[in-house]
């Protein structure tokens, strides 16, 4: 019989928690501690058990250490998440080996656990996850509509925009999803590159099948091949199992390669053998794999300049560049900077349960009148720091990251220029708020959980405030 979850998490299904260590006295020490939380939770002792189980059982969360022995906790973790992508897994690692646990987020681990752990943040962190699933599951994505002048994006590629320059890209989706052509994303970082990638992608007659994602700037070159192109059993020191790359994974689909300058010129030559003969092998492999993918490439740099560096392909390059989209900055789209400001506001705000906000007529000015160097992912994470930083249902400039500054102007359009030889009364609040959070921390011997109940505040916003101020 499932043990029900607490009433707090607003949910009547039993949830299920798979924990693998290879010491006994932890794994009871988890499972007592999640049972109390209302998880029923199973034990295993190496990584071979828990990939049976996960294989034969429905679990809602995975909590797995990285040294076990048999098979590791980070082979297992690749295994299971392969059968099983949408399954939350918590990597459990001494500090030693943390470096390898953060490479595995990277690969789709949803968080991992430094050793020795606090039980309450292995909770919330479990809790979270829970949370994570459930939302998941709330979602609905709608068909994404594709009409001659413009489109609506309403699934996971999202679109938000109405300026005559968003509306231009609007036209080349439209035109461009059901061909097969290869399309290259140009535009600045964060100005949307990866949503105009998915919006293709809905919007063709492919979207039944995989969108993957590879960012080839985040993944080590040695290790960037066998993510693509998948390896066989001992084709390497760690290649403990036979694993597929994401061309198999995005058969029939679509396979974005984000920050495609990233790649080396050796993998460069590969990708073209494929974009030419659509085939390929797995690293350390015989057979000759056939694929039906659609490739969407993106950059932030400029190819021709990297062209004339002898850095990237010429020949890859007008492979890819059979459709060219180039994303405008956001200080170009400025009628769709409060359209986007909105959106993000309500998503957020739905995420924390806080409906019903809005921001007061000085913010909505603050944010047409910034620059926004980081295009639309600083608009995003600005929202998002005002909500958590709101005490109240109104959005007020204070609550707004220190790094948004925008100049005082006079009607005739007078630049009002601060005394630098004294300081604003925000930056003194806060360096008093600075010292406060130090000392609390410091109180609390490094325990964030517990630095945020005695500042009063929650732990997501006190790890928001350690960042903005660089605590260490």
């Amino acid at each position: 019989m499932f043990i029900k979850r607490k009433a707090d998490y607003n949910m009547t299904e039993s949830v299920r928690v798979l924990v693998a260590d290879d010491e006994l006295s932890l794994r009871m020490v988890l499972q007592t501690a999640l049972n109390k939380a209302g998880y029923e939770v199973d034990t295993v002792k190496n990584g071979k058990e828990a990939l049976c189980m996960a294989q034969e059982n429905h679990y809602d969360v995975a909590i797995l250490d990285i040294r076990m022995p048999e098979v590791d906790g980070l082979q297992a973790f690749y295994e299971i998440h392969k059968i099983k992508p949408s399954l939350p897994i918590i990597l459990m690692t001494a500090f030693g080996s943390s470096e390898t646990a953060v490479n595995a987020m990277k690969h789709g681990a949803y968080d991992y656990i430094l050793k020795p752990f606090n039980l309450d943040e292995v909770k919330i962190i479990v809790s979270r996850a829970i949370r994570m699933q459930q939302l998941t599951k709330e979602v609905v994505y709608l068909t994404q509509e594709v009409q001659e002048m413009g489109m609506t994006a309403m699934t996971p590629g999202k679109i938000v925009g109405e300026s005559s320059k968003i509306q231009e890209v609007y036209k080349i989706i439209g035109r461009v999803a059901n061909s097969k052509a290869t399309v290259l994303l140009t535009g600045e970082s964060g100005t949307g590159k990866g949503m105009v990638a998915k919006a293709i992608h809905y919007a063709s007659d492919r979207r039944e099948k995989p969108f993957i994602q590879v960012n080839c700037g985040s993944i080590p070159e040695g290790l960037l091949e066998s993510e693509i192109f998948g390896h066989e059993k001992g084709a390497f020191t760690s290649a403990f199992f036979q694993k597929p790359g994401k061309f198999e994974l995005a058969e029939g689909g679509t396979l974005f390669l984000d920050e495609i300058a990233e790649m080396s010129p050796n993998l460069q030559v590969k990708l073209l053998r494929v974009l030419q003969e659509k085939e390929f092998e797995r690293v350390g492999g015989t057979k000759t794999f056939h694929t039906n993918v659609r490739i969407i490439a993106a950059t932030n740099r400029d190819l021709n300049k990297e062209i004339s560096e002898k850095s990237f392909r010429k020949d890859l390059y007008y492979r890819l560049n059979v459709v060219s989209i180039c994303l405008p900055p956001l200080c170009e789209r400025g009628e769709d900077i409060v359209l986007l400001a909105d959106y993000f506001l309500k998503r957020f705000s739905v995420e924390v349960g806080r409906n019903g906000m809005f921001f007061a007529p000085e913010v909505l000015d603050i944010f047409r009148n910034y620059s926004w160097p980081g295009n639309i992912r600083e608009l995003e994470n600005a929202v998002e720091h005002a909500i958590i930083m709101s005490n109240t249902r109104v959005i007020l400039p204070e609550n707004l990251p220190l790094s948004i500054k925008v100049e005082d102007v006079e009607a005739d359009g007078t630049i009002i220029l601060g005394d630098d030889s004294f300081k604003p009364l925000r930056e003194v609040l806060l360096e008093v708020e600075k010292r406060h959070i130090s000392e609390a921390i410091e109180r609390t011997g490094g325990n964030r959980t517990q630095a945020a109940k005695l500042l009063q505040i929650s732990r997501r916003a006190l790890l928001y405030k350690i960042n903005e101020n660089n605590i260490d």
